[in-house]
């Protein structure tokens, strides 16, 4: 993409192919609509914003890598990634270029832990996730045969743990901990053994295949075990896979800004372009309206300009206000359970 001199540019990057290609594009839908809007009302400081897409397929490498184009194309922002095994890496290269990164969706603490002064993210961190996860099992299922399972990358780990670490605290101990490998089709060896431990509640940290094909294996056995899991979940994808046997899983996600009266304008966008603005359409949307908004108050697209905006103010977004701690955390996280329904996730009552 040729860029004119009076534009600025900027990147989304994420999962465009493999298995989490859902959520790449809720990201760049949203990416795309933020840059619209922006630039129809005017642009940042008077100046375009043109758009870069990379694909990090949530590979570490391919992030790596990605995150280093990205970088050599000049862009002052990146919009990602989503995944927190691809963000944490990228992080280091967007640091050392000097190029502010604001995720939507990577949730693993230690992407923000590193104190590096150019990482932000929108959403909130798994050991917040985590802690709504585990009050709410300990809330709801206490006496209940709890087990805990992921699928041992970073994202996942973390949130598992941390949801039990939470349950734990509530005097509450799983009767299983277990892992098991992304990618396969048959989990028929760890439905069997929930089946013989006689699990009520199944906590599962990862993504939403996995989640969906497990809980259509456990609903074939004839078990009516809970699933509760996280914001991996909000994409329809997950009721593709299981159809009506998904009927009450429960997830944790941040507040839904597509629920919210303020944004029924540009929910009515999305819908016009046969788009449902669900999962981190609007937390990359978000991601974008704040950087663009820091660069106004800072009267610059300079990186430690922006930078100084961006801890320094409060800004209105689609989420909300949103205002940031020193890490680069969101100080107004807030998550809520859900539960999938008839083929759409609400609030859970």
């Amino acid at each position: 993409m040729r860029v004119a001199s009076a534009d600025i540019p900027i990147a989304v990057v994420g999962p465009m192919t493999g298995d989490n290609a859902t959520f790449g594009a809720q990201m760049r839908t949203g990416a795309e609509q933020a840059v619209a809007d922006i630039n129809a009302a005017g642009g940042v400081l008077g100046q375009k914003l043109v758009l870069e897409v990379g694909d990090d397929a949530c590979d570490p490498r391919q992030a790596r890598d990605v995150a280093n184009q990205v970088v050599a194309k000049g862009v002052k922002l990146v919009a990602g990634h989503y995944c927190s095994s691809s963000s944490i890496p990228a992080s280091e290269v967007y640091f050392e270029g000097n190029v502010i990164q604001i995720s939507p969706a990577s949730t693993n603490p230690q992407l923000t832990e590193a104190g590096r002064k150019t990482t932000f993210r929108v959403c909130g961190r798994d050991d917040q996730q985590g802690v709504v996860a585990g009050n709410y099992l300990a809330d709801h299922y206490a006496g209940k045969k709890i087990a805990i399972v992921h699928d041992k990358q970073t994202y996942s780990k973390g949130l598992a743990d941390e949801t039990k670490k939470q349950l734990n605290a509530r005097g509450i101990q799983e009767v299983l901990y277990e892992t098991i490998s992304k990618g396969e089709k048959d989990y028929s060896a760890l439905v069997s053994k929930l089946k013989d431990l006689g699990v009520e509640v199944l906590y599962y940290g990862g993504y939403h295949t996995e989640a969906g094909l497990i809980t259509r294996q456990m609903r074939e056995q004839g078990m009516s075990t809970q699933l509760l899991s996280g914001d991996a979940l909000a994409t329809n994808e997950y009721w593709s896979i299981t159809g009506p046997l998904g009927q009450g899983t429960k997830m944790t996600f941040g507040l839904d800004p597509a629920k919210d009266p303020a944004n029924a304008k540009i929910v009515k966008e999305f819908e016009a372009k046969g788009v449902k603005p669900e999962g981190y359409t609007l937390y990359t949307y978000g991601a974008v309206q704040t950087w663009a908004d820091a660069a106004r108050k800072a009267g610059s697209v300079d990186t430690d300009k922006v930078i100084a905006a961006l801890h320094d103010n409060t800004f209105a977004t689609v989420l909300g206000p949103i205002s940031f701690d020193a890490k680069g955390d969101v100080k107004q996280p807030a998550y809520v359970v859900y539960e999938w329904k008839d083929g759409t996730y609400d609030y859970a009552k």
